[in-house]
C-alpha cells in the first residue's frame, strides 16, 4: 500500500473506526438518481508559529484541527456539508445534507477504487515535532544576533517562523482514493536601520515543503538575514523616485506577484467558464509579447506551491498556459473541467475541509527568455 495513503488512513480514519467499506457506504449514501458525482475530503492540520522581537519571544502559537468536507455535484449545482468530527454518524448526516442541496441531474454510481498514486514530491517529516521548542527559540535568537552584527545602524530585528503539518485523504465516486502527507515551513526576517534620524526597513524570507533542518543545516537563514540588512541599508540612502512615465525593468522575485494577480488568476478555469476573465475564449490567440511563456507547475520537488496530488486527488502536473505569447490553456479542477469538456490539470485547491475546491495556482512563473 502507498505509504501516504496508509498513514492518512491511520491518522484520519482509524480513530473513528472507519475503513474503506465505510467510505463506500458514505459515498453510496451521497449518490443517487439526482447526483452526478461526489467526494469526501478528510484533513488534519497542525500549525505552529513563533515571533522574536527585540530579542524577546513575543508570541508562540499552536493549533490543530481536523474534519471532513462532503460534496455532491449535479450539473453546475453543488451541495456541500462538512463535519469536524470524523465519525460515521456525522458523515452520514453531512452526506445527506449535501445530497439534498444538490438534488438534480443524472444518475451517478460509485466506481471501484483506483490504486495508482504518484511519487511523493516531498518527505513526510513533521517539522513541529522534528525540532524542540528550545531549539526553535535558539534559532530565532541566532538570526537576531547575526543580523545585528552586520551593521551598527541595525536598530531592530523581528524574526518569525511558522510550520504546518498536513494530512489529507480524498475519496471520490469516480474511484479516486488518494492521500498526501507533508510539511510546510517558512522563516522571515525583518530589519530596521537608522541613520541621521531616518529609519528604513528591509525584509526577506523563504521556506518550502521540508523540515526546519534544511534552513538550519545549510545556514540558509544567514542569506535571508543578509538580504534583509542589505535592503534596509540601501533604503537609508534612497531618494524619492521621479514622477512621470518611464521604462520599468522587472527582475525575478516580487514582480512575480504582479504576474500572479494580473495574469495567473485570469487563467483559472472558473473565471473563464463564467466568462469574467480577460482571457475568456482566447485559446490560440496572441495574448502576450512573443517570448513570454507562463507555466504553472505543481511537480517541483519540495517547493512551497507543490502538491503530490491536488485537493481532489488529481496528480499535479506541468501546465504551459501561455507559450511564446500564445494562450494555450486554463487551470482546471474536476468540476470546471467537466463543464468545459476538458481534462483536469491538477489545480483543485481548498482553503480547508470546510471549503469547496476551486481551480487555483500551484507554482506559477514566467520562463527566462532573451531579455
Amino acid at each position: 500500500m502507498n505509504q501516504a495513503l496508509k498513514q492518512a488512513e491511520k491518522v484520519l480514519l482509524e480513530p473513528g473506526g472507519i475503513d474503506r467499506a465505510g467510505l463506500e457506504r458514505v459515498l453510496s449514501r451521497l449518490m443517487g438518481p439526482a447526483i452526478d458525482a461526489g467526494d469526501l475530503y478528510f484533513q488534519s492540520t497542525v500549525q505552529e508559529s513563533w515571533v522574536l522581537e527585540d530579542g524577546l519571544v513575543r508570541s508562540g502559537n499552536h493549533s490543530a484541527e481536523q474534519g471532513v468536507g462532503i460534496r455532491a455535484i449535479a450539473g453546475e449545482k453543488t451541495g456541500f456539508a462538512y463535519a469536524d468530527e470524523i465519525r460515521m454518524p456525522a458523515m452520514l448526516r453531512a452526506s445527506g445534507s449535501a445530497r439534498a442541496i444538490a438534488r438534480q441531474g443524472r444518475s451517478g454510481t460509485v466506481q471501484a477504487w483506483k490504486r495508482s498514486q504518484p511519487r511523493p514530491l516531498y518527505g513526510a517529516d513533521d517539522p513541529i515535532d522534528g525540532m524542540s521548542a528550545a531549539a526553535k527559540v535558539d534559532l530565532l535568537r541566532q538570526v537576531d544576533a547575526y543580523a545585528r552584527s552586520k551593521d551598527p545602524r541595525v536598530s531592530q530585528v523581528v524574526v518569525s517562523m511558522a510550520s504546518t503539518y498536513e494530512t489529507v485523504l480524498i475519496a471520490s465516486t469516480d474511484g479516486t482514493l488518494a492521500a498526501d502527507v507533508g510539511p510546510l515551513v517558512r522563516l522571515n526576517v525583518r530589519v530596521s536601520a537608522e541613520q541621521n534620524g531616518r529609519r528604513e526597513q528591509g525584509s526577506d524570507g523563504g521556506g518550502g515543503r521540508f523540515p526546519y533542518s534544511v534552513l538550519v543545516d545549510n545556514d540558509a537563514w544567514r542569506g535571508m538575514a543578509d538580504e534583509a540588512v542589505r535592503q534596509a541599508l540601501i533604503n537609508l540612502e534612497a531618494r524619492p523616485a521621479p514622477a512621470g512615465t518611464m521604462t520599468v525593468v522587472l527582475g525575478p522575485g516580487w514582480p512575480g506577484v504582479l504576474r500572479h494577480e494580473a495574469v495567473g488568476h485570469g487563467l483559472e478555469g472558473d473565471f473563464n467558464r463564467k466568462q469574467t476573465s480577460a482571457f475568456t475564449g482566447r485559446i490560440g490567440e496572441q495574448v502576450a509579447a512573443p517570448g513570454v511563456t507562463v507555466v504553472d507547475d505543481g511537480t517541483l520537488e519540495r517547493r512551497r506551491g507543490s502538491l503530490t496530488v491536488d485537493d481532489e486527488g488529481t496528480p499535479t502536473q506541468r501546465n504551459v498556459l501561455i507559450e511564446n505569447g500564445v494562450l494555450r490553456g486554463y487551470l482546471q479542477d474536476k468540476l470546471n473541467a467537466g463543464l468545459m469538456g476538458v481534462a483536469p490539470t491538477g489545480n483543485g485547491r481548498r482553503e480547508a475541509f470546510a471549503h469547496l475546491p476551486m481551480p487555483r495556482m500551484t507554482n506559477t512563473f514566467m520562463l527566462a527568455g532573451d531579455h
